[in-house]
């Protein structure tokens, strides 16, 4: 339990960091470089997350590592690991052939780019690749410290990743080094912080792989569940990660730039909410063996209305303050992020809440309905994104993203309900139910308040902040928060107060 707390601070220490980046990075990165090379550097990283991913192999990783865990088998799980590191190796020499057929195609597949452009792409893109190709076999390091429950290690390591990139690349900037050094730095503390994560592997677990173990039973089993996972995960990927493509055969870089403004956005949303929930995976795999669904109802609900409140007070700042934010943090010529952003964040109000459930279908190994479920939202995504951002652009690519996580949200919860005997309209009615009308309240008064003050500088965005956290806080806390709640909230304060007390003393 200290392991998931402590990862939690550490999750959420990051997470700020990423906000501060967002809020003072992106905008002078943007007027650093320049708009077209932003978009270009957004393209890029969109197709290499489009092809990179792990094809399942880190949910089998840490599924298969937990179950093993529980079993107390360590042989098993060094077998397991030799077996999947060497699928990891096959798949990169694949992904090796398709980056660089893509790479010889590039001219002929993004029309909407210029030849200026394209010959900036392709540099960008082949560092990109090259970083892609190296550090894609050390992707099951996340599932091993994760299933090892070593929670403050892997977050340290990604905390401090993040640090890195943020000091190489501010350099960078600063020294007036452009868009390529950009990418080359990214790339370098990518690799640093994998020969980290490689040398906690060995020196904190009992991890030893046998090189010469093959199985094709274990093999076939493996096969079967990464498969299916392979499949949620590309089409996970259809929607921000080809929208991209899409605005670059059918748009322009601009619109390219637009949408990956308030793809980062997005994240922070998404991180916010999600930082703990990958930690759930050991304790909700122990759950499952002992068929205990009362207490992994018990702990979405639980963990579901505490990103209840972090979602929908996001989600309240970005209605009442979000165009004059926009104003603000980017400058002017950027008010399309608006109506974007409120398009793309507003179905994770109903997702993340969720995503214990999500930890549940990996557990319970339900992928193949899973996937078919996110299967139904790419091909949603791509029929709609198409005519939709020939006639009205980037918006219309969000509008098509809108609807394809909506479809996602019902297909998942039709699976919780009948495969997981998760009853989702009791979890609904205990985390939505009583956080309904302070969230109106909230709103309301929000958008009352944006309007009576000026739009302008960043002290009345401020001042407009602090008294919607004010009103938002104080109405949850007297109409939605329960017991344990209100102990969670008021604990640090408490601390604190305690701290300073024996400070006097």
């Amino acid at each position: 339990m200290n392991q998931i707390k402590i990862g939690a601070v550490i999750s959420y220490v990051g997470l700020f960091i990423n906000i501060l980046i967002g809020l003072i990075y992106t905008p002078w990165m943007i007027n650093t470089i320049g708009r077209s090379d932003y978009g270009l550097y957004t393209l890029a990283m969109s197709i290499i997350g489009l092809l990179a991913f792990d094809f399942g192999l880190g949910n089998a990783t840490a599924k298969y590592v937990s179950q093993y865990l529980a079993e107390k088998r360590q042989d098993k799980v060094d077998n397991l690991l030799s077996l999947i590191y060497k699928l990891y190796l096959i798949i990169d020499v694949v992904l090796l052939m398709v980056l660089g057929g893509i790479y010889l195609s590039l001219s002929d597949i993004y029309t909407g780019l210029t030849e200026e452009e394209i010959g900036r792409f392709s540099k960008v893109f082949l560092i990109a690749a090259s970083f892609c190709i190296i550090s894609f076999p050390f992707i099951p390091l996340n599932g091993i410290l994760t299933s090892y429950e070593k929670f403050v290690s892997l977050k340290l390591c990604d905390l401090f990743h993040k640090v890195i990139i943020v000091i190489t690349m501010t350099g960078c900037l600063l020294l007036g080094y452009g868009l390529f050094a950009l990418v080359i730095v990214n790339s370098i503390s990518g690799i640093l912080a994998t020969l980290i994560k490689l040398y906690i592997v060995k020196n904190s677990t009992p991890v030893k792989l046998n090189c010469h173990f093959w199985d094709k039973g274990l093999l076939k089993e493996i096969g079967l569940f990464i498969i299916w996972v392979s499949i949620t995960a590309l089409a996970q990927r259809c929607i921000f990660n080809i929208a991209p493509s899409i605005l670059g055969i059918l748009s322009d870089s601009f619109a390219i730039a637009i949408l990956g403004i308030v793809v980062t956005l997005e994240s922070y949303v998404y991180l916010f909410a999600n930082a703990i929930n990958g930690m759930f995976l050991p304790r909700v795999s122990r759950f499952l063996s002992s068929d205990n669904n009362q207490a992994i109802m018990e702990l979405m609900i639980r963990v579901g209305r505490l990103q209840i409140y972090i979602v929908g007070f996001i989600i309240i700042c970005l209605i009442s303050l979000g165009q004059h934010f926009i104003s603000v943090w980017i400058g002017e010529g950027y008010e399309l992020i608006y109506p974007c952003i409120l398009l793309v964040v507003f179905p994770s109000f109903l997702h993340l809440p969720q995503e214990i459930g999500l930890t549940c279908v990996i557990a319970a190994n339900k992928v193949k309905k899973q996937a078919k479920v996110f299967v139904c939202m790419a091909i949603v995504n791509i029929v709609l994104s198409i005519p939709l951002t020939m006639y009205i652009g980037v918006i219309g690519m969000c509008i098509s993203i809108f609807v394809a996580y909506i479809v996602r949200t019902i297909g998942l919860d039709i699976i919780f309900y009948k495969d997981l005997h998760i009853n989702v309209f009791i979890f609904f009615k205990q985390s939505y139910g009583r956080m309904f009308m302070p969230l109106v309240i909230t709103c309301c008064l929000a958008m009352l308040i944006n309007y009576i003050l000026p739009n302008e500088g960043w002290n009345f965005l401020f001042v407009k902040g602090g008294l919607i956290t004010f009103i938002y806080v104080l109405s949850m806390y007297i109409m939605s928060m329960n017991e344990y709640e209100k102990n969670l909230f008021l604990m640090p304060i408490k601390k604190l107060v305690k701290l300073n007390h024996n400070e006097s003393l």
